[in-house]
């Protein structure tokens, strides 16, 4: 398995750094309404989320694009060929998480590309919300954490 955006929302500030950096790389202006990711707030729980295109295993956007505009680039992201997608919107209904976004202004759809494999959203996080990495290292820490508090509270870690 490839590298993947992991999201960290226990980290996330809200200072929708990620929102402007993606719509500059992809856009050349800093509008967050046309960034491929979206930042989520919510109040009464004191958190935020980034929210992005997961990259799905068996993507339904590509499976019902008419017009084959999606497809899997060399890095096993998925996206949108802007020169074919005619703007039918069948993907965004399709996504079943939402991740897909409309630009008003091109009369296409948009959303998270990985930016040909170095995202810009991570790199450009202050707090390491966002990160690329690959998963299988997440799970090792995530065991090693796991591992230390066994050691510290002399309890069995829990699958």
């Amino acid at each position: 398995m490839g590298k993947q955006l992991l999201i960290k929302p226990e980290k996330c500030l809200g200072c929708r750094t990620c929102e402007l950096v993606c719509s500059f790389g992809h856009n050349g202006a800093f509008n967050p309404r046309f960034a491929n990711v979206s930042v989520m707030s919510y109040e009464e729980a004191a958190i935020s989320i980034p929210v992005m295109c997961m990259q799905c295993e068996d993507p339904c956007c590509l499976e019902v694009c008419p017009v084959g505009a999606i497809s899997r680039d060399d890095k096993d992201a998925v996206v949108i060929n802007g020169e074919k997608c005619i703007g039918c919107k069948m993907c965004m209904n399709a996504c079943p998480l939402g991740n897909i976004g409309f630009n008003t202004e091109r009369r296409q759809v948009h959303k998270c590309d990985l930016c040909g494999g170095e995202p810009k959203c991570a790199e450009f996080c202050p707090t390491e919300a966002i990160t690329y990495e690959d998963p299988e290292e997440g799970i090792d820490r995530r065991r090693a954490v796991a591992d230390h508090f066994k050691d510290v509270f002399g309890e069995e870690a829990k699958a």
